[in-house]
């Protein structure tokens, strides 16, 4: 009998999987998009040599800052149009569209004007004189694409609260396409093209993005149910509360991001003290990690949805349950992701170099070395990964973001990093060590996050009851 009602329970989660993956598979492959752009930029200027792949590395390593602040931000809008949505409340998810369509353009032309002016800090960092050399045009070139990009997630988040999540989906792949062609152009100036280097993958993103922004525009003014909310914008005519309230929830969501993506980004600086092939293996396993996490970050997604549907709906217990078995979902695809690692780590990392070139050869070998432990590091803390960006997505569906970020912070900042910088010397565990540091505030972070949910989730169904 016992097993009987554990068999029920568990179905009441598993009966959800189906509508959840419908609903993250598209977000999950147009983020992985975001990671393919850069996937692409790496497998291309692998070629070039190690310290190529390094500059690349360094470049990115900024803007990853400026995209965590950016793509943060935007998620404020999933939730308000989501709960709008649940209440059938048209003006207000045009109103939470429209300000946060403005505040990311705000927000992502002031980005790329702190990128561009980050050139100096590049000589102040203690890394390779090569690599320096190599980053710096293109660093610059490559920070123009944030605008595009950040308006691109505006119209993303709005798109996703609608619950419409695979027009991003088409206008990522396309962006994707549009990449692939262009570095090959550039980069090894075929067909007449100038030969450009890592510059022509910058050339690359930066076209691809504007791509991706436009065909989801016209994707979305297509469609008979989003089309309304695209056309007619007003974008001068703001309100201060609905400013307000997507500042209050996109400020404390980007600051999440930035700490997380903020420890990733110290990886690689720390990588750099270590020299040209550790920097470029920690960029090989970080690019590697980062795909599967866009795989979570399609659940995360899915889960801030429909918990913002639920809240809208006031259904707490339903959201709850919902919300766990997305938990459970991607426990289970975590898994399955640190087995891959597990048996490929030493193959994988073959996909970025060139075996069969002479002059590289010995750098290329230590390098795949390093990656492979890496590697190793990256399988262990998937399911750590996995489950704190779901949560997290949970508590933004619920609107639920300041002692998140606090949490963020505690995790990364005062568990992670400690440990990343005390074990990632030269003269302790090295490479290894900086990603023991990953593990640990990872580790933190799912932990502190899920008792958050549970405590408000209890309480909010405590309270309806009462």
């Amino acid at each position: 009998m016992r097993s009987f009602n554990h068999e029920v329970q568990l179905t009441q989660y598993t009966k959800e999987f189906r509508y959840n993956w419908k609903l993250a598979a598209p977000v999950m492959l147009g983020m992985l998009g975001h990671t393919f752009v850069q996937f692409i930029d790496n497998v291309m200027v692998g070629q070039l040599g190690t310290a190529e792949l390094a500059a690349v590395s360094l470049g990115n390593s900024f803007m990853f800052i400026a995209m965590s602040l950016g793509i943060g931000f935007s998620t404020a809008i999933t939730p308000l149009v989501a709960e709008a949505d649940g209440e059938n409340n048209f003006e207000s998810g045009k109103s939470a569209f429209k300000h946060g369509l403005f505040l990311c353009t705000v927000l992502g032309v002031s980005l790329f004007l702190m990128v561009f002016t980050a050139e100096p800090l590049l000589h102040f960092m203690k890394q390779p004189k090569e690599v320096v050399q190599l980053a710096i045009p293109y660093l610059n070139l490559v920070a123009a694409s944030l605008i595009p990009l950040i308006i691109f997630q505006a119209f993303k988040q709005f798109s996703d609260g609608l619950s419409m999540t695979k027009y991003p989906m088409y206008a990522t792949l396309l962006a994707n396409v549009a990449n692939v062609v262009l570095n090959y152009l550039l980069i090894f100036g075929k067909f007449g093209f100038p030969e450009l280097g890592i510059v022509g993958a910058a050339y690359g993103t930066l076209a691809s993005r504007i791509i991706m922004v436009l065909f989801l525009w016209y994707l979305l003014k297509g469609n008979n149910r989003s089309k309304e909310y695209v056309s007619n914008i007003k974008f001068l005519v703001l309100e201060n509360r609905m400013i307000k309230k997507v500042v209050n929830l996109g400020f404390p969501s980007a600051m999440q991001m930035f700490f997380e993506v903020a420890i990733f980004t110290a990886a690689i600086w720390l990588s750099g003290l270590l020299g040209k092939n550790p920097q470029a293996a920690n960029q090989i396993a970080l690019n590697l990690a980062s795909m599967t996490f866009m795989v979570a970050m399609g659940l995360s997604v899915a889960s801030m949805i429909r918990v913002g549907n639920q809240k809208g709906l006031r259904n707490f217990k339903d959201l709850r349950r919902i919300a766990f078995s997305i938990f459970l979902l991607t426990f289970i695809i975590e898994v399955v992701f640190a087995i891959f690692f597990l048996l490929l780590r030493h193959d994988l990392p073959k996909i970025y170099v060139d075996l069969n070139e002479v002059k590289n050869y010995a750098d290329n070998m230590v390098v795949i070395g390093i990656a492979a432990k890496l590697l190793l590091a990256a399988a262990i803390f998937q399911i750590s990964d996995g489950i704190q960006v779901v949560v997290l997505g949970a508590l933004r569906g619920m609107q639920d973001v300041f002692i998140p970020t606090v949490i963020t912070f505690i995790s990364y900042w005062l568990i992670g990093f400690p440990i990343s910088w005390y074990l990632g010397k030269e003269d302790t565990y090295g490479s290894f060590g900086i990603w023991l540091g990953l593990l640990a505030g990872l580790t933190a972070a799912a932990i502190l996050l899920y008792i958050r949910f549970d405590y408000l989730t209890k309480r909010m169904i405590k309270l309806k009851h009462t």
